[in-house]
This record gives structure tokens, sequence and C-alpha cells, in this order.
């Protein structure tokens, strides 16, 4: 009877039903004990409906008794509503039907098989192996998970029905394949439930005898299925794609049991207050936008659905378009949809943590089929919708920014609303089937602010820390030929000397680039590897060459101990300045958002855009850049007490000197796709980054002084107005003990390409920490350093 392979042959057999009524005889009254009776006579005239019946065509023979002792498991009151069988377990065949599971499988249709959904060959198999551990041996192997068949109704819906049996009417019998199992076989299933070969083994096919029946009751699971299996795809599909989509609407179509149900979403973009449809590749409409790609909130949904959805955040619906339509011909959601066919709608808002992703749209060409008692339905998925849609989001937004990165690197935060605009524009684009690349983007009639405070001095004192490395590395080497000479007096040790006094005579007298090539050619071909010969050489000189590689601390074998404080220094500076500006910036952004980037070189310089184009809205006011030209110079002054707080405690001594340049003209900014970086446009805006370039070595004009110096701020212009204006600052900060008295107004010598610049420069009073209320010059803070 069983087709497959399996460890038990089925025989279809009576005897513990007919144990069970010989049992309540003598106990039931007159009625029942005469129908038993009955029953038990056609045990005796059938014997073998007890012994058990292995053949489909024998078993055809005893249809009407087999429905008769069957009967009162079946109650005829019962049988319209009881979705039941008996049955095998996890087989076709029925051997008694309610008449409820019969109307059930005759709207399916004859050509469906019946068999237990997602249930493998290896799995039916060990389930039969389960049914002997539990009914012979008595070991409960909780290997039972839902069983379910799946039927599709009158309108192709398919429905799940949850199977529940009851196996007291079934014995198991061993035959002589049958092995005998012990606890430490049950031990070995237990941990190997996937290897089908072993249960084999110990359950051979066919070494068991199943012997009886099971009824099988089901109740109709669908809705309980088709959310489990819908967070199971949420987990393994991205809800992005199509076959999420068309997933998901026959879920909806077996939970409201609707075959014609359409399902649609609107993203919202909050930026812009719009609704959006979503992009080609999610495979969804938008039915409330009507075809449209995007519509204003507020254009799209009427008063009162607009409420429901964006402030209430409750479900809208809609059971008859066409009858609220005639009441409400002006209402621009249901002309949408009543365009589209639509009869009924759910709408449904698609909030995540107060913020708003968009709606859901569930439709029917038939009116009422969707009305607000079955909009219920969906309190369990809207959770885990939601939540799928949250990472749908994040995962369009973590594109943009992958695109953004690939073409534009970081981006500061003021001017990222573009970049996303145009990312998304591309990812539009390219959604629909269409080639499209990342364009140049502009920021027209922006102000521009540059700052900057460079390591005076930098070269020389790096300079000055290469030559001392060198220099005690000579020193080192030289201390250690003259011993190996002593050892060993070869003429070519001697030479070796001779070559290392010239280059400490060299470094004294002049030290120029060529200087230090040589040397450290000197150490890579002559020195590395004598020393190595030396070393495998003589054993008693290996200690002292020990202690030589332990000074030297660069992989390439040079001492680096000066170049290192050096490094330290300036990366402390440098770490300083940077994170007191940047901490500073965060502040200016509150005040008014602009374009901000910062450097480190020798030293710490910024760049800084106002202007209306970069804040997206129409609030800019000269008064913004005023106070940003304020707030720039006063965190240079903070920035340059900070500094020499921290001077004292450098391992190398270095100054720093600050700057202003100021550009009275807006420009424009532009973002150079190919560098991906920003970048003035025009050929009079490249006039203001020539000036950058250069101007901190402008000289005054008539001397060598250089503009910019320790201890002061030289803020660079070309227009009086500029200078008006920066004076007012400069007394403001004089006011706040920012700023001494020591005001000059100076020209400077023409750069190459610019002339006529002027500068004013103003010395700077410090402080000794924050519990020091005392002011110093830049003279009285050194003389105080260096006592």
């Amino acid at each position: 009877m069983n087709k497959r392979p399996f460890p038990l042959q089925i025989k279809i057999g009576f005897k513990k039903l007919f144990e069970s009524y010989r049992a309540i005889e003598g106990t039931s009254n007159p009625m029942t004990s005469l129908r038993i009776r009955e029953i038990l006579k056609i045990e005796k005239e059938n014997p073998k409906l007890s012994s058990g019946i292995s053949s489909e065509e024998a078993l055809s023979k005893y249809t009407e008794q087999i429905n008769f002792i069957l009967e009162d498991l079946f109650a005829e009151v019962l049988t319209t509503n009881e979705i039941k069988i008996a049955t095998v377990p996890y087989q076709e065949k029925v051997l008694r039907a309610s008449k409820r599971y019969e109307a059930i499988r005759h709207m399916a249709g004859e050509e469906l098989k019946m068999e237990i959904a997602d249930l493998s060959e290896d799995q039916y198999y060990v389930m039969g192996c389960s049914i002997i551990l539990a009914n012979y041996y008595n070991f409960q192997v909780d290997f039972r998970r839902p069983f379910y068949y799946k039927i599709p109704d009158k309108n192709g819906i398919l429905r799940s029905y949850r199977v529940l049996y009851n196996g007291d009417f079934l014995n198991i019998e061993k035959t002589k394949k049958a092995k005998e199992i012990t606890k430490e076989d049950i031990s070995d299933l237990l941990d190997n439930f996937n290897n089908i070969d072993l249960w084999k083994e110990k359950f051979p096919p066919n070494s068991w005898i199943f012997n009886g029946f099971v009824i099988a009751n089901m109740y109709d699971a669908t809705l309980d299925v088709s959310i489990s299996n819908f967070k199971e795809e949420l987990l393994e599909i991205d809800p992005s794609n199509e076959k999420f989509v068309l997933q998901f609407r026959n879920i909806l179509r077996s939970i409201f049991n609707i075959s014609d149900l359409e399902l649609g979403y609107s993203m919202y973009e909050k930026e812009n207050k719009t609704l959006n449809k979503l992009p080609k590749i999610f495979g969804a409409k938008s039915f409330i936008l009507d075809n449209e790609e995007s519509r204003a909130e507020k254009h799209t949904l009427c008063e009162y659905s607009h409420e429901k959805l964006f402030k209430n955040n409750e479900i809208f619906t809609v059971s008859n378009v066409e009858k609220q339509l005639n009441k409400h011909p002006e209402n621009i959601l249901l002309q949408s949809l009543h365009n589209q066919k639509v009869g009924s709608a759910i709408i449904a808002p698609l909030v995540n943590e107060g913020d708003f992703l968009g709606v859901m749209e569930i439709v029917s060409n038939s009116t009422e089929k969707l009305n607000s008692i079955n909009a219920i339905k969906l309190k369990d998925l809207m959770p885990y919708l939601i939540d799928s849609l949250r990472r749908a989001k994040e995962k369009k937004e973590n594109q943009i920014e992958l695109l953004i990165q690939e073409e534009c690197t970081s981006i500061h935060p003021s001017v990222h609303w573009r970049f996303v605009q145009e990312a998304k524009r591309v990812l539009g684009l390219q959604d629909q089937g269409n080639m499209a690349t990342f364009q140049e983007i502009v920021f027209n009639d922006v102000y521009p602010l540059y700052g900057q405070m460079d390591l005076r001095g930098s070269s020389e004192v790096r300079n000055e820390a290469t030559k001392m490395d060198l220099a005690l590395q000579l020193r080192m080497v030289l201390k250690i030929v003259k011993v190996i000479y002593e050892v060993e007096e070869l003429p070519i040790y001697e030479q070796i000397i001779f070559k290392i006094k010239e280059y400490l005579q060299e470094l004294e007298e002049s030290f120029e680039v060529e200087t230090e090539n040589k040397i450290l050619s000197f150490f890579q071909e002559d020195i590395i590897s004598l020393f190595k010969f030396i070393e495998n050489k003589d054993k008693g000189l290996k200690s002292l060459l020990q202690d030589y590689y332990k000074r030297i601390d660069d992989s390439k074998g040079f001492v680096y101990k000066y170049r290192r404080e050096y490094d330290e220094s300036v990366m402390q500076v440098n770490k300083t300045l940077a994170s007191l500006l940047d901490f500073k910036q965060r502040k200016a952004q509150l005040m008014y958002p602009h374009y901000y980037e910062r450097f480190k070189t020798d030293g710490v310089e910024h760049n800084m855009y106002i202007g209306e184009s970069i804040t997206k809205e129409s609030t800019f006011n000269n008064v913004y850049l005023y106070n940003l030209r304020l707030w720039q110079l006063q965190v240079i002054c903070e920035m340059e007490n900070s500094f020499y707080q921290l001077k004292g405690k450098l391992p190398v001594a270095l100054d720093i000197a600050s700057m202003i340049l100021v550009f009275n003209n807006p420009l424009s900014l532009r973002f150079r796709m190919d560098e991906k970086r920003f970048d003035v446009d025009g050929t009079y805006n490249a006039r203001y980054e020539v000036v950058k370039k250069r101007v901190d070595k402008a000289k005054i004009y008539g001397t060598d002084e250089r503009i910019t110096q320790p201890g002061k701020i030289a803020i660079i212009y070309a227009q009086e107005e500029d200078e008006e204006e920066y004076l007012k600052y400069v007394h403001f900060l004089q006011s706040k003990n920012y700023l001494g008295k020591e005001v000059e107004t100076l020209e400077l010598e023409d750069l190459q390409g610019v002339s006529g610049l002027k500068a004013i420069r103003v010395n700077i009073l410090y402080h000794n920490g924050e519990e020091d209320k005392k002011l110093y010059t830049y003279q009285d803070l050194m003389n105080e350093i260096e006592s």
C-alpha cells in the first residue's frame, strides 16, 4: 500500500477500535450496547478487519463495513463542521471523511494529490521511524513539527490546513528484518536527524509493521501559516525584490480570501514632503499616485485620509469607492482609485519609531471586499512589514551613500542633501534600465572663508632632525668599526672609518638632500652587509652589534630618534588644533549651516563656504556671513592659545603663524568628479585659489619681512570695506581680551598674477590655562616658557 521507501509495512486494521468497544460493551446503555454488538459481529464475520489488510484491492471489499464501524468517530451532526478523515500517517489514503473535508477536496479538483506540505522523502522516512520509537519503545522523540495540507479553494487561493493526528488505534509490530534499538542507538539518532543513512541502518525499509489507522483532524490555519511564511520570507528575501512583492501579495490574498487583491506602495520623502512610487525593480505600483512618479502628500490624499495616516498613524479604508466618490466628487484620492477601477481599498501607514516611511495600498476591484472590519487582519503583519521596509529603506540609503562614496568620497553634512538628490536621480534612471552617471554639482553665489595656522620653519626643523639622526647613526657605526679594526687591521675598515668622518664633517658644514641620500646609500650598501658578515664571523662582537640594532628602530635599518620626536610634535599640534577647530565647528553649524573642510599638513588650514544654495532654503542673509567671519577670527585666537599651552610639552620646539584670507565677492563652488573634491569655478574665481596658495609667503611691501609672524594674526584683504569690517571685529575682540593693542595696517608685495593686497596684523593675547587669568603678549609667553 505504501509506494515510497518507509520503515513500516502498512496494514489497515481495526483491532484496537474493536478492543475499545469490547471494553465498554457491558457498561453502555441498551441502545449503545446494541450498536457495539453489531460492530463486534462485523469483526467476527470479517477477521481481516482486525488482523489487517495490506492491499488496496482487498480493502475495497470492506468499504461498507468500514463506514459502519467508523460511524461513531464521524458524528453526523458535526460532519459539515469538522474537517476530519480516517487515514494512515503521512499517506494519501482516506478510509472515511467528514462532509466538510469532502467539500474542500471536491473544490480543489480530483487531480490534486493530498500530500503533507514541505515533507521531503528523507523526513517522511524519519517520521515513520519516530512512530516506531514512540509506540513500540515508548520513547517520545519530538521530531514533530506542524503538518499542513495545502489545498486551493474555489477562487484558486491556496489555503493551509493544519493536521493533528490521533494515534490511539494503531499497533506497531516487528518483523525478522527489524533490529533491536538500544539507548546508544537512540542517542546516535538524536544527534543525526539529517543522516538518513543512519536511520535506514537502524530501521531498514519495511522491517516493521504498522497495523491500524489514525484519525486526522484538520483546521484552516491559513492566517497563521501566511504570517509565518511572511516572517520567513522577510529574512530570506530582499524586500526590494520583485519576488517579495508578488509573494506578499499572494499571502494577502490567502489572508483576505480575495482572488483579485492587488498590492501597492508609496514611499514618503520627508525632505520634499512627497509620496513617491517605488523603483521599477520592486515590481509594485502605487494606486494612490495613479501612474505618477511622485506627488505632494497633500495633493495625493484628502484631508480626512491625510489626518488618519500622517497625524494619527491609523489605517484608512474605503469599502465602496464609487459610492464615496458620488458623495465627494472633488476628492483626489477617490478619483485616483476610481480611475483604476478600484472597488474597495485599505491604505495602511508604515511608521517606524515615529518615522513615517510611506503607505501600503491593498485594493480590490470588488466593492466591500476590503473594509474596516477585515483590515484588523493586518495587525499581526504590520510590525514585520514595517521592519522589512525599514531594512529596505536602509539598504537604499546605503546604496545612495555607496554611490556617493564611490563618486565623491566623503561629503560634508551641509551639502550632503545635494549629493543624495543626485544619487537618487542616478539610481532612479538605472532602475528604469537607463544609462545614468553622476553629474558635477555646483553651488553658486557662495562666500568663501579661509584660515591657516602654519608651523613656522617646519622644513628647517625637520632637516635638523634628519641631520641629527644621521650624525647619531654615523657615530654609532664609527665606534663599532673602530672596534672591528682593532680586532682585525684590514685596510678596508680604515677606509670606512675615513668615509664616516668625511660624512660627519659634511653634515656639520652643509646639509642638502644629496647629502642625506649618499649617507643612506652608504648604510644600506656598505654597513648592513658588513655587520651581517662580522656577526657570523666573530661572536665576541655580537653583543656590540645587538646594542646597535636595538637603537635602529626603522625597518630599513636607520636611526629615527629625532625625526620621530619631530613627527610626534607635529602630530600633537595638528591633533590638538584640528580637534578644537572641529569641536567649535559643530557649534558654528548650529548658527547657520555652511560647508566646511579642514586639512592637516604642517599645521592646520580650513575652508568654509556659506550661501543660500548650500542651505537649500531661502533664509540666507549677509548677517550670517559677518557672524561666521567674527567666529573664525575668535576661534583662531583660541587655537593660538591652545597651541602655546601645548608648546612647552612638545619633544621638539615649534612655532605657528596664523592667517585669514578675506574674499568679498561670491563665487561658484563646483565638485569635480574626476578629482573627487570641491574647487572654485571660473577664471575670476580661480584668482582666489592662487592667493590662497601664495599669500602666506608674501612679504610686507618694501621689506623682507613675511606678513605671517608668530604671536600675530594676519588678515589679508583687497577691498576697503573689508578693512573697515575687520577692524570692527578686532576692536570687539580687544574688548574681550583676545587681541592686543598692536594693530598694523600693511601693504603686501605683488604676488605672481595678484596685486593690491593689504593686511591687518594684530598681536594675540595669551593665558596659561583656564586657571591663569593673567594675559600675556607673545614675547611674555616665550619668556615664561623658557624660564
